[in-house]
C-alpha cells in the first residue's frame, strides 16, 4: 500500500459568468421592446372661481347634487338619472353661458357621477366641473 497514492477527488464548480450575461441581455431585450401605456384619466377641472361682478353666480350654473342615496337632484328638482340630459339642456336654454357643478357626497357611487358626466358631454356641455360635497 506504500505504492498507491490516494488522490484528493476534484470539487465540482460551475461558472456562472456566462449565464449572467445570458440574463443581462434578455433583461435589455425586453426592456427595448417593451412598451409602455399611458393610462387616461378623467377630465376634471376646477369649479370657476366666482366672478365679482355678478352676484347672483347661482343662476350662472346647473347645480346636479348627487346624494349618499344616489338620489339625484338637478338645481332642487329630484330626477333619475335618465332625466338629468332633459333637464341640463332645458336650463342650458334659459342660460348658454351657464356651467355645469356635479356636487357628489363621499358615499354616492361612481358610477352614477360618470353617467352624469358623460350626459352632460352628450348635451354639449363645455364646462363641467366634480366636486366632493361634505359629509353630513
Amino acid at each position: 500500500m506504500r505504492g498507491r497514492q490516494h488522490k484528493q477527488p476534484e470539487e465540482a464548480s460551475v461558472d456562472l459568468t456566462p449565464m449572467l450575461d445570458v440574463v443581462f441581455i434578455l433583461l435589455i431585450f425586453f426592456i427595448v421592446t417593451s412598451t409602455f401605456i399611458q393610462e387616461r384619466a378623467l377630465g376634471v377641472e376646477p369649479p370657476p372661481p366666482p366672478a365679482p361682478e355678478n352676484p347672483d353666480n347661482e343662476q350662472d350654473s346647473i347645480l346636479v347634487f348627487v346624494g349618499a342615496d344616489n338620489l339625484i337632484t338637478v338645481n332642487g328638482r329630484y330626477t333619475d338619472i335618465t332625466g338629468v340630459r332633459a333637464n341640463m339642456e332645458r336650463l342650458r336654454a334659459e342660460n348658454p353661458q351657464s356651467a355645469l357643478i356635479i356636487q357628489a357626497h363621499p358615499r354616492a357611487r361612481t358610477g352614477t357621477i360618470i353617467k352624469i358626466r358623460d350626459e352632460a358631454y352628450n348635451a354639449n356641455m363645455e364646462q363641467v366641473n366634480v366636486v366632493q360635497s361634505e359629509e353630513d
